[in-house]
């Protein structure tokens, strides 16, 4: 018997639609739906265990993201044929989806959950990360796992300065703006996009706009969760609690941390400080209390020490490093820092530093993106790595985490609009952050902008970035410009924007609390926007524009287009000819047929060897017009005639028949023209009987007056 469906039906307002239906798959999960627009369709469910491990004091969330390739109606690629590891276009959904989820959960629940959204079936018009915040909460929804408020996520484009909700890949290529919005009804949680140079309340107005289409997306969810039936919320078991000791923690340490933040400190020595006034507090109790209730402490002790900084931002006005909210701190660069690599930069802003390397290359060093939904290739790309050093830490080695791909992708969305469209090198910048504290993304940006400019990229324009914090008691708020670490941990919102002097290129923003004014948002891009230039003063103090050519080292890029017809005679029979010409010239030589056309990409360091590639092409490729005269060269002697070579073009050659030498009769070649010789022939086009190419020696030569006969 099949059982019964329930459907729920998201009108957008434009002649397309979303449904949401539950019942009919994955019913031994606690909540699952399947969310379809046009033929997209995504499996969304979630699962919670019914009791937490008593060590843990976390939420241990999964959100898992997966786009299967039978979606699509096709393979994966490799030699395995099978999904594997996810790729980065996966793990940044996951991550705009775990972003809003995570802060709806309450706070004491820490049962193990799941989150899994799947991509079942592909349209190539839907583009379905913009739908998988939606089935995330929908599957939430139905269910009867604690979850605070039921969200949803929507793509917001602008093209043809008209708002669109969920566009589609080929319409989003129009827009100047590409952001995914996260909310509940009442607030906005997550930001993240980027943008091609618009302003603070352009932005704003984006944002507005994707939150009413979020409220009709939970409106929906909210009727879907009626028809199924609303599931009572699960009892657990909470964090365990004890007044006696919160009060006795708070009294012995909220004033002595308060006293250490107001003064203004480094980031060890603060940390030192605030660990001598815990060990402090842990004296006032017995071992066998410690032993009982020593992670309440620990607890109480954080919570205290959150209030306390807090505290000090809004009453004084003063941040933990002693500067006032909108003080950026102090910043130093440099450019050329490595000697051998294409181009580079060290970007230095209080404890943040970001070592940037830029790499040029051809064509074939593009990144290269398969996916289900997506197909292309990128040739602008940016690497950010976080390693342990940079917190003085010592952690185990994982690979590339969620929070790299997803920081890295943040400063490439930054920068990429920046590149002209023109720029025939495919480039790759990676950052190495070495030090953090703070915002080491947007020290990424700065560093990125300053690497390509010392590379001699001819960016449009140099985009620097920076993070904004928020704290707020409901009341009184301070918005906080070029946050700390400690800022973002203990404050209530983590707002990253980059731009131009001109505009906002990317931005990155979530909301840790419920509620967040349109004014606050306002007032804090504003804040933003000053800071940005302030950093941006600075990064052209150190380079002001980009460096007019690339480096001494760095490889040149000659681009050629040549006729399709002549790609084989470059290419050569299995690749003999430019395999040669590379190994030859010292070169890279890249041919791509596009629209009937070879494009070749010539890439060295050595002019003299690029110079005789393009002769090379030129020569391959000549082809002389009737009745035009050129230089010949003779390369052979023939009894016949002579081989010779056309100078502008070695290698092309063509036979002068001995009856095209002269005018007069020639019994011998070498009476004539010898080996050497170099002389104008006129191009006679195809020899009517041989269908040979013919040239005349002759035909530039005065031609003798005729002899009249004698009578």
């Amino acid at each position: 018997m099949i059982p019964q469906l329930f459907v729920e039906k998201i009108d957008l307002g434009d002649g397309r639609s979303i449904t949401i239906e539950t019942g009919r798959l994955a019913k031994q999960a606690d909540g699952s739906v399947v969310v379809r627009m046009g033929d997209t369709m995504i499996l969304a469910t979630a699962v919670s265990a019914r009791s937490a491990n008593p060590a843990v004091d976390f939420l241990p969330l999964t959100v898992d993201y997966r786009e299967k390739f039978a979606a699509a109606g096709r393979f994966p690629g490799g030699f395995f044929k099978r999904e594997a590891r996810p790729s980065d276009s996966e793990v940044l959904t996951m991550r705009l989806v775990d972003r809003v989820l995570r802060p709806l959960f309450p706070d004491d629940y820490h049962a193990e959950t799941q989150v899994m959204i799947q991509l079942m079936s592909h349209d190539e018009e839907v583009m379905p990360d913009a739908l998988a915040g939606l089935a995330a909460s929908a599957a939430l929804a139905v269910s009867d796992i604690p979850f605070y408020n039921l969200i949803s996520e929507v793509r917001v484009a602008r093209i043809d300065g008209k708002f669109v909700i969920n566009p589609s890949r080929e319409d989003l290529a129009k827009s100047d703006i590409d952001m995914m919005i996260g909310a509940s009804m009442d607030s906005v949680a997550m930001v993240e996009g980027e943008m091609k140079e618009i302003s603070e309340a352009e932005m704003v107005e984006a944002i507005k706009f994707a939150h009413e289409a979020i409220k009709v997306q939970i409106q929906a969810q909210l009727r879907l969760q009626a028809a199924f039936g609303k599931k009572e919320t699960r009892t657990y078991e909470g964090e365990k609690e004890n007044e006696e000791i919160y009060k006795k923690v708070k009294a012995a340490a909220y004033d002595k941390i308060y006293a250490i933040a107001k003064v203004g400190s480094a980031k060890h020595e603060r940390t030192a400080a605030f660990a001598e006034v815990k060990e402090e507090v842990k004296a006032l109790f017995t071992e066998e209390e410690l032993a009982a209730d020593g992670d309440l402490v620990s607890k109480y002790f954080y919570k205290t020490n959150k209030e306390a900084v807090r505290n000090v931002v809004l009453e004084l006005g003063i941040r933990l490093d002693g500067r006032k909210t909108t003080d950026i701190r102090p910043i130093w660069c440099e450019t050329d820092y490595l000697p051998r690599v294409h181009g580079s930069s060290l970007f230095t802003r209080g404890e943040t530093q970001a070592l940037a390397t830029v790499t040029l290359g051809t064509s074939r060093e593009a990144n290269q993106i398969d996916s289900p939904s997506e197909q292309g290739e990128e040739k602008f790309y940016l690497h950010y790595n976080f390693p342990p050093f940079s917190t003085g830490e010592a952690k185990p080695l994982r690979g590339t985490s969620r929070r790299e791909v997803g920081h890295g992708n943040l400063a490439q969305r930054a920068l990429k609009n920046m590149i002209p469209a023109d720029c025939p090198y495919t480039i790759r910048i990676v950052s190495e952050v070495l030090e953090s504290n703070g915002s080491s993304s947007m020290a990424t940006v700065c560093a990125g902008t300053m690497a390509l400019m010392d590379a001699g990229v001819q960016m449009v324009k140099p985009v620097s970035g920076i993070a904004m914090g928020l704290i707020t008691d409901g009341e009184k708020f301070a918005v906080l410009s070029d946050i700390l670490g400690d800022e973002d941990h203990l404050g209530d919102m983590d707002f990253k924007v980059t731009g131009t002097a001109d505009g906002i290129t990317a931005c990155q923003m979530d909301i840790k609390i419920d509620g967040l004014r349109y004014d606050i948002m306002e007032q804090a891009l504003g804040q933003a926007r000053e800071g940005r230039l302030h950093i941006l003063g600075k990064l052209t103090e150190t380079i002001a524009a980009p460096r007019a050519d690339v480096k001494a080292h760095s490889p040149k890029i000659i681009t050629r287009t040549i006729p399709g017809n002549f790609i084989g005679a470059l290419i050569g029979p299995g690749g003999k000819v430019i395999q040669e010409l590379q190994k030859a010239t010292g070169t890279t030589i890249v041919i791509n047929e596009v629209d009937e056309q070879g494009v070749i990409e010539i890439l060295g360091t050595d002019p003299a060897g690029i110079e005789a590639v393009l002769a090379k092409i030129q020569s391959i490729t000549f082809k002389p017009q009737m009745g035009e005269a050129y230089e010949v060269k003779v390369i052979k002697m023939l009894d016949f005639g002579a081989v010779v070579e056309y100078t502008a073009a070695p290698g092309n050659e063509v036979l002068l028949h001995v009856s095209e030498l002269a005018w007069e009769r020639t019994e011998n070649v070498t009476d004539v023209v010898n080996m050497g010789d170099v002389f104008q022939v006129k191009y006679l086009g195809l020899d009517p009987k041989t269908r040979k190419e013919k040239v005349s020696r002759k035909a530039l030569l005065p031609r003798p007056p005729r002899e009249e006969k004698k009578e």
